[in-house]
């Protein structure tokens, strides 16, 4: 993957159903930003997804969100 595309990119390509969409989004909202492996499993098996790309998808979801509250992409940064 190239480091020039952008987490929406990457997310996109992920071809992922209106369905499987709002489920995760619902999830990310009221449940966990960062769900333990326990509630990754969970949602994964509701919403008919890998464990791995349910992780995949939080891990993009939750950098998308930091940026858009001002804080830097990844966690553990010196500015945070």
């Amino acid at each position: 993957m190239e480091s020039s595309r952008r987490n929406g990119d990457v997310m996109q390509d992920m071809n992922l159903a209106e369905d499987q969409i709002k489920a995760l989004e619902e999830n990310f909202m009221k449940v966990s930003k960062q769900p333990d492996e326990a509630t990754l499993m969970l949602i994964a098996a509701e919403c008919g997804l890998s464990e791995e790309d349910t992780a995949k998808w939080f891990k993009l979801r939750y950098s998308k969100w930091r940026t858009s509250e001002g804080l830097p992409a990844v966690c553990g940064s010196v500015k945070d």
